[in-house]
């Protein structure tokens, strides 16, 4: 499940919760790879909760609202954006950015994260892998139930996109957004038969990446579900506009009835593979 921001990640939840009702339910899978937006409807359903809690955002009471340092963040796109850059050394700068952005204390989003999974406790009979950003190094680490990390503070890292959000702290390291390496991060699902990839943000960005992990996880079996032209309207051109939830759920509601087909072919597919 993959980055998309807060209309993603109401879309995310609106299309598990548009299965669900068509009687699949996408928390049966055994592995759940979030990154960024992805991992909190990820969580959701690894931990078994119902992703109809997603239908209007949740907040933390009495939370902070979430601090966006403008400068600071169109310094991360430009570097991103650069073309020419090596993807480590435009990492390593985005961290900088990150550690010098005024977004507010961590413990704000951590609160709001929580208040959205519900919980701090990691799945124990789902495989959860939560990928983020190291903000000093820019490498790649990757969260999961074995991690000396509180659920909700790891959903926090990989949905910390510098200048929107502080970055985490978790064991004296401070951690970014997972979606600085790849918006689902595909290949952490290698040796899985059937893989459901879920990209919001399928729309901005060429697919060239998602084919190398596609290749590189190697699935029987495998899907890729984004955004319809009905859906990308209600998402407007703010990823980020509160006000796009309630629209973008519905459309994710949406999706999931009209893809649930799709969906149960593949599940049936990879199940009959593992048979094989």
């Amino acid at each position: 499940m993959g980055a998309g921001g807060l209309v993603g990640t109401a879309w995310t939840a609106g299309l598990a919760a548009g299965l669900r009702r068509s009687g699949l339910d996408p928390a049966d899978a055994d592995l759940f790879v979030g990154t960024s937006a992805g991992a909190i409807t990820a969580a959701l359903l690894a931990t078994g909760r119902d992703p109809d809690h997603l239908a209007t955002p949740p907040r933390p009471a009495g939370g902070t609202p979430p601090q966006v340092d403008g400068r600071r963040l169109g310094e991360a796109f430009a570097v991103l954006r650069d073309a020419a850059a090596n993807p480590d050394e435009a990492r390593r700068r985005v961290g900088r950015i990150a550690l010098a952005a005024e977004t507010g204390p961590e413990q704000a989003h951590i609160d709001r994260m929580h208040a959205m999974i519900g919980t701090d406790r990691w799945p124990s009979s789902r495989e959860l892998l939560i990928p983020v950003t190291d903000a000093e190094t820019g490498a790649q680490t990757v969260f999961s139930r074995t991690s000396d990390a509180p659920l909700a503070a790891a959903v926090a890292a990989s949905t910390a996109f510098p200048g929107i959000y502080p970055p985490i702290t978790v064991n004296g390291r401070r951690y970014l957004d997972g979606s600085l390496h790849s918006a689902t991060n595909a290949a952490l699902a290698t040796g899985a038969r059937t893989l459901v990839v879920v990209d919001p943000q399928a729309h901005l960005f060429p697919r060239e990446l998602l084919h190398r992990e596609l290749a590189a996880a190697a699935p029987h079996t495998a899907l890729t579900i984004e955004p319809d032209q009905a859906s990308l309207h209600a998402f407007g051109p703010d990823l980020n506009d509160r006000t796009a939830w309630a629209p973008a759920y519905a459309e994710g509601l949406r999706q999931g009835a009209e893809t649930a087909e799709e969906f149960r072919l593949a599940w049936k597919t990879g199940a009959d593979a593992d048979r094989d």
